[in-house]
């Protein structure tokens, strides 16, 4: 296929160096260009990680952390054990 493209200064003087120093037709050096850089831009974005925000949940009064098994018969009953 024929098409116009317009390439910004700075990359088509790269890639006639490339080019050149591979030996190669420019078109095939752009075309190569073009596909490397095409599956990249065309790939879908990472998702980005899930994150969830800490929050203090404390403990309710009148309970202590000092005795776990008083807590567990409170939170799950005599069958806990």
């Amino acid at each position: 296929m024929r098409t116009t493209l317009t390439l910004d200064p700075d990359v088509a003087a790269k890639a006639k160096r490339g080019a050149a120093k591979l030996g190669r037709p420019f078109k095939d050096v752009i075309n190569a260009a073009l596909r490397a850089g095409l599956d990249e831009v065309l790939r879908p974005p990472t998702a980005k990680p899930y994150q969830t925000r800490p929050r203090a949940l404390g403990l309710r009064p009148g309970l202590s952390y000092d005795n776990i098994a008083e807590l567990l018969d409170r939170a799950e009953g005599d069958h806990h054990r």
